[in-house]
């Protein structure tokens, strides 16, 4: 620490602060135009000058480091007097109309506000993008839209550029912002002092009164928000600059995609349907309704009969309570959640492999690591904070590999980009190991130490040299050599992979196959290293985590091993029987076995495969609840209640994101109507069904404190220690730090970890003349899933519609040309769409996304599953196109 003297005041601060730091420990206020503490300061505005004892001239406090024994003086007349003479400069340039900013509160701070007399132009407003207004006219040329637009996003969309003699920020295109390469991040707007890029919604919807904390709806990366509201209602998003996983950046899901929670189809009340209509009923109606066809469901054909879904959007309480219900109140295992149909296979991998079913670092291995391996994954658009760091990471020198059939931001910029044909990952990481053997590769003190199965596994990929995968795959064999010698040397080496790798019929065969890899480098354990599955939804971790799984119980463990603790804390007993999941529900629902589906925030009939044969499984189900925020597809054609949700900006909790960290959750506006948050809802059906004395919780925390009785590994991280970032599981005790890392000197369940030995078994969905086209499917930057949320936002203006990217080269040979109308058939449905034509995709490939109802993509998707998880085949099947 060192002791510095600042306008006479003692403080001390650590050694290599900078002297602004220092004044912001001592709340001392002074002009910083071109400072944001995401960016290396430069020192260009001089608005910060200080004067240090010793020096001979002022020094910018931005960039000065702090020494032991420093005397500053912060307001000297000569200081003051050169503030003033730098603000009267921009106030001679800038128009009256200054709204609210860093600049407008200086310029209070020296009595400059009259003297803000620019002539406003207005060929320097640009109104063309849906959500950041820009007014040049209040530019002061601080450069920091440029430069957090590169270091911080890496988009360089803001460039510098000479017009009319003048030094203006335009776009990279030259043309309006809502035109450009702009990916609605918002950093320019955070980071602008004047207002010269501003969000539209402060005009729209007024200045906040009040930020509340609290952590991202949308994907499993878990970027915590400062969620801004006046009046009761959201107008402003802005990141947490200190939070642990985002660092101060937001993607355009989080930052400006909160329209849906006031969205005009909101429903607001409980419905019941009479036939074709749906009739609004109280709460008190509707709760008994669930609980006596539930019960009556139940005595007529058994608890085996009734099916829970939780949810993947909902806080970990809610669905901690969900599958409570599911268990002690219905009698059944039959609860699952939607991780059912993503990554499943990875939680499963990891856990039989490593003996705990979740990533095994930290989202800081991207800056720890020297190699870092994308599988499967479009993370610049579908997880975009991370993608945003894996570039940067690569910038900075960090060697990228890509692995996916698609050529996707990072794949552009990687060292390496291996296009495997869809459904072959799993021969081409045997080709990979069999390179680690052939040329040893092996990291001989890990693997002896740590590592069972050697011999095995290197019989099995002998049936895999990497001319054998090159041919199968589509790649070139030096490729697959080259990967293997980066992983093996250029290390520590880091793996990320998403449902590119998970959603085909040997999803989990194939992540076991990526630990193999890890574990055959000694890539395990330490920084910069490991295996991390980027979780699709927010809370998807934690919905199975906390127990939304027909075989495990809360924590992940299986219910036959942690059956005695749950039972006594529960004073319940829970049931023996097999439970089963999502997929096996459909298929009793079809068989008539199963009479009852309860479905928490999760469209089933419009993202589950098959979409016509769950059509007619839910159409013969005498029991259909479905609890939203919307009236979504499976509500509309197949519901029989609908209960109204709250959303997460509506109710505290917890959620759970891809990197084990558990993150707080906080109620920013109230619940919309009548709408509950979803544990309430869910203790109110178990109360009415008699329970009472088991959901009698009164918050969100108590649920929580329940959650740490019966998850050891989670009993040390109350609301109290999670108020800051949240905590990385295991932390079992109150004084735990949490665990970044796992896997150091020993595996969950012993020391040794046992390679996976696999056979590659080729999809049933081939190509062929009728079928010609291999299509796999996927996200994209500006919508979310099913849409439920994305849709109803100005994200619509970005991308308002699916559409199915195709080559040039077949594009020209069927005659299609952009925005062209085609109809996909596959040998389970049809969907139409608009093509794209794209170079991103290979010939005889395509790609298309399914967040409209409209299109209806899984429709296409068929009955392939993976054998140990269940999880369908969404990224590969066999289809024709034709003209629609």
């Amino acid at each position: 620490m060192a002791r510095v003297t600042i306008d006479g005041r003692r403080i001390e601060i650590a050694l290599g602060s900078t002297i602004l730091s220092a004044l912001d420990r001592a709340e001392i206020s002074i002009p910083h135009l071109c400072h944001d503490r995401r960016l290396a300061p430069i020192g260009a505005c001089r608005s910060c000058l200080v004067e240090v004892a010793g020096t001979a001239r002022p020094m910018p406090a931005c960039t000065t480091p702090i020494i032991d024994g420093m005397i500053v003086t912060t307001h000297s007349p000569a200081l003051e007097t050169g503030r003033r003479e730098i603000l009267e400069m921009f106030a001679r340039r800038i128009p009256s109309d200054l709204g609210p900013s860093r600049l407008l509160n200086a310029m209070h701070a020296y009595d400059l506000d009259h003297e803000l007399t620019g002539e406003p132009n207005p060929a320097l407003v640009d109104d063309s993008h849906p959500y950041i207004r820009v007014d040049m006219n209040k530019c002061i040329d601080c450069f920091l839209c440029e430069r957090i637009c590169r270091d911080l996003q890496g988009q360089d969309t803001w460039h510098a550029a000479w017009r009319g003699g003048d030094l203006r920020l335009v776009p990279d295109t030259g043309s309006p912002l809502g035109n450009s390469s702009c990916v609605s991040c918002g950093a320019c707007a955070d980071a602008c002092p004047s207002g010269a890029i501003e969000d539209r919604s402060l005009a729209g919807l007024g200045r906040p009164e009040r930020f509340t904390r609290t952590t991202c709806p949308y994907c499993g990366v878990g970027c915590e928000l400062e969620v801004g509201t006046k009046d009761d209602r959201i107008v402003q998003v802005r990141p947490v600059l200190d939070a642990p996983v985002n660092k101060g950046h937001l993607c355009v899901k989080g930052r400006y995609a909160f329209g849906f929670v006031d969205a005009p189809d909101r429903v607001a009340a409980p419905m019941i349907r009479d036939g074709d209509r749906w009739r609004t009923v109280s709460w008190d109606d509707a709760i008994a309704h669930v609980a006596e066809r539930l019960a009556a469901i139940h005595a007529s054909a058994g608890p085996d009969a009734i099916g829970v879904l939780g949810s993947a959007r909902a806080t970990n309480e809610d669905n901690y309570v969900t599958q409570k219900l599911a268990r002690v109140v219905l009698g059944t295992n039959n609860v699952d959640c939607c991780a059912r149909v993503c990554h499943a296979p990875s939680a499963a991998a990891l856990s039989a492999m490593l003996g705990t079913g979740a990533s095994t670092g930290s989202f800081d291995d991207i800056e720890a690591a020297r190699t870092i391996v994308v599988i499967g994954a479009n993370s610049t658009e579908s997880h975009p904070i991370i993608g945003d760091r894996i570039r940067q990471a690569a910038r900075r020198g960090a060697s990228l590999i890509v692995i996916d059939p698609r050529r996707t931001e990072l794949a552009a910029i990687a060292d390496l980009h291996l296009r495997p044909r869809p459904g072959t990952d799993l021969p081409l990481l045997q080709a990979i190991a069999r390179v680690l053997f052939d040329q040893d590769l092996i990291d001989h003190a890990f693997v002896g130490d740590r590592v069972t199965g050697l011999d095995e596994l290197r019989a099995c990929v002998t049936a895999w040299p990497p001319d054998r995968a090159a041919a199968l795959c589509g790649i070139d064999a030096d490729a697959i050599r080259e990967v293997a010698r980066r992983i093996a040397v250029d290390r520590p080496a880091v793996f990320f992979h998403g449902l590119g790798v998970t959603e085909h019929v040997q999803g989990t065969e194939t992540v076991m196959n990526i630990v193999n890899l890890a574990l055959l480098t000694g890539n395990i354990g330490a920084a910069g290293n490991g295996v991390h599955p980027l979780r699709g939804q927010n809370n998807v971790q934690g919905a199975a985590h906390m127990g939304c799984e027909p075989n495990h119980l809360t924590g992940y463990v299986l219910a036959s091993a942690g059956r005695e603790r749950f039972e006594r804390v529960w004073q319940s007993a829970i049931p023996t029987r097999p439970g089963l999941d999502l997929i096996e529900m459909i298929d009793a629902a079809d068989g008539g076995r199963l009479k009852a589906l309860w479905a928490i925030g999760y469209d089933l009939l419009l993202t589950n495969p098959e979409a016509e044969r769950t059509r007619r499984a839910l159409g013969k189900l005498e029991l259909v609840v479905v609890q939203d925020l919307f009236l979504n597809e499976t509500a509309r054609a197949l519901g029989t209640v609908f209960l109204p949700a709250a959303s997460s900006f509506e109710h505290d909790g917890t959620f759970m994101n891809a990197e084990r960290r558990v993150q707080r959750v906080r109620a920013a506006i109230a619940p919309r109507g009548e709408s509950r948050p979803d544990w309430q809802i869910v203790c109110a059906v178990a109360a009415a069904m008699g329970h009472r004395e088991g959901f009698a919780f009164a918050s969100a925390r108590e649920i929580w404190d329940e959650v740490r009785q019966v998850w050891p590994a989670g009993a040390g991280m109350s609301y109290e220690r999670l108020e800051g970032g949240g905590l990385q599981w295991p932390c079992p005790t109150d004084d735990h730090p949490g665990t970044p890392r796992l896997h150091a000197g020993a595996f969950a369940r012993a020391k040794t970890a046992a390679l996976a030995v696999t056979e590659y078994r080729p999809s049933a969905e081939s190509c062929d003349a009728d079928y010609p086209f291999a299509l796999t499917t996927g996200r994209r930057l500006y919508q979310f899933n099913a849409g439920t949320m994305t849709g109803r936002t100005d994200n619509v203006a970005f991308q308002p519609g699916d559409v199915v990217e195709m080559s040039a080269a077949d594009a020209a040979r069927l005659e299609l040309g952009d925005g062209d109308p085609v109809r996909l058939s596959s040998r389970h449905g049809e969907a139409q769409l608009p093509v794209a034509v794209s170079d991103r995709v290979r010939d005889g490939e395509l790609f298309a996304t399914f967040h409209t109802a409209d299109v209806f993509l899984n429709r296409l998707i068929g009955p392939g599953r993976d054998a140990i998880t269940h999880t369908p085949e969404y990224k590969r099947t066999a289809v024709r196109v034709a003209r629609s």
